[in-house]
């Protein structure tokens, strides 16, 4: 079959997210500094991008290489099942932010530990479920009017994941409205303590706020199309839209290390140690809440 243009820059897209984040992977893994919930956290994140740029790739060789009904639903599970487990992995990093400024005397204990493990394995066991419905007989292969915009999917599965997402942002988008207002009274009380906000603590605060909103922005821009579309469009639309909607959502995935992980001064020490030699083995690390990350 002749190449898809659209096919090719998911596949290059794919290529990308898949590079990115396996240098996050490798860092984290390499690093014994690089231990504590926030950054097993980052790794999740990491790790389900990771494995969203592999599937890009095989969904592209299987598509032109191997055409097999089977491989279509494997490849379009796995796909589900990761980029789920990434949406998921940034709301576990949102409400790790919150409890971290939350609960800043009782963040650093084993609760804490035993919270965040459980909330991943809760987000990777939904993810799973969700990529297991196509393969288990949630598909539109026999039945061509239940089809969504996304085959082999049906309109029922993408209305799932899509009210999922909705659910998602609400929860992410209400907790760093509080993060937001925690951090601004955090600024209030250290004016009432002397006297006057000082222009670093001002600085500091707005550069926050601005961040959160980066965050949260760069998270809806990048999935809101594609989950409306995938409620709103019919299959019998151009799959040009799909392709549109679908192509910044995968970018989401790309951008996702840049944020969580190359901004961060722990992992840009160990990429030196890994790769330059720069620093010692054993440098020290500073310990650092989620919410400078």
């Amino acid at each position: 079959a002749a190449l898809n243009p659209w096919d090719v820059m998911l596949c290059v897209s794919g290529t990308a997210i898949a590079c990115e984040n396996a240098l996050v992977v490798a860092i984290i893994c390499y690093s014994p500094a690089l231990r504590t919930p926030m950054f097993v956290l980052v790794g999740s994140l990491a790790t389900a991008d990771l494995l969203a740029g592999l599937g890009l790739i095989l969904n592209f060789v299987f598509q032109y290489v191997i055409r097999s009904e089977t491989v279509s639903l494997l490849t379009v599970g796995f796909l589900v099942a990761s980029f789920a487990a990434s949406v998921s992995s940034l709301l576990a990093i949102t409400v790790d932010r919150y409890l971290s400024l939350y609960n800043a005397l009782t963040y650093y204990s084993e609760r804490t530990v035993l919270c965040i493990h459980t909330m991943l394995a809760g987000a990777w066991g939904v993810s799973l479920c969700l990529g297991l419905l196509p393969v288990l007989g949630w598909n539109c292969l026999h039945d061509r009017a239940a089809c969504s915009v996304v085959r082999p999917l049906t309109k029922s599965n993408v209305t799932l994941l899509s009210a999922s997402f909705f659910l998602i942002f609400l929860i992410m988008l209400h907790l760093y409205i509080e993060i937001c207002k925690i951090v601004c009274r955090h600024a209030h009380q250290i004016a009432l303590q002397q006297h006057f906000l000082t222009a670093s603590h001002y600085v500091a605060t707005k550069k926050g706020v601005s961040t959160l909103a980066i965050i949260l922005g760069t998270f809806g821009a990048s999935w809101l199309p594609f989950a409306i579309y995938c409620v709103v469009g019919d299959p019998d639309y151009p799959s040009v839209y799909t392709y549109a909607t679908l192509l910044p959502a995968t970018y989401n995935s790309m951008i996702n290390p840049i944020i969580y992980a190359y901004r961060n001064q722990e992992i840009q020490r160990s990429m030196w140690v890994l790769f330059c030699g720069c620093f010692q083995a054993k440098v020290s690390f500073r310990s650092r809440s989620p919410s400078d990350v």
